[in-house]
């Protein structure tokens, strides 16, 4: 857009946005989502049994974590183990063909395991994968030592 200013000149107003400071804001504020997006997924602290065979997780699901006090999670959110039922339900769209992870601190007693399970198997899921951690083994035990 041109203008005459009062000495009879021809000026344009600066009419582009500086889009530089914008840029930058905005890789600070994606560097920042990148750091602290694993560590908000990790969660509740749970100590799971370590197993042998442990196959490796290649999808995403639903998971119900049970803790070293015997609280319930679904996802990151306590539940009422009462609820867990309805809210599977809810969450799920085809119950008896989806699946869900089942992490409990190894330290959990079988009966508080048990009920849980008791719980999704009333809300009609039959897939349930319990989470396990590896083994770690040390070098000698693999050659036989």
């Amino acid at each position: 857009m041109a203008f005459t200013n009062a000495q009879g000149r021809t000026q344009t107003s600066l009419a582009d946005i500086n889009v530089t400071p914008f840029v930058d804001v905005m890789l600070v504020l994606l560097i920042i989502f990148m750091l602290t997006a694993p560590i908000l997924q990790s969660g509740i602290e749970v100590n799971v049994p370590k197993t042998r065979t442990v196959k490796e997780i290649t999808e995403e699901r639903l998971v119900i974590t049970i803790d070293r006090s015997q609280r319930v999670y679904l996802g990151n959110e306590p539940i009422n183990i009462n609820q867990i039922g309805a809210r599977l339900r809810a969450k799920l769209r085809d119950p008896g063909r989806q699946s869900i992870f089942l992490r409990a601190d190894q330290n959990v007693p079988f009966g508080a395991f048990a009920t849980v399970m008791d719980a999704v198997k009333q809300a009609g899921i039959s897939n349930v994968s319990i989470v396990t951690e590896p083994i770690q083994s040390s070098p000698g035990a693999q050659q036989g030592r």
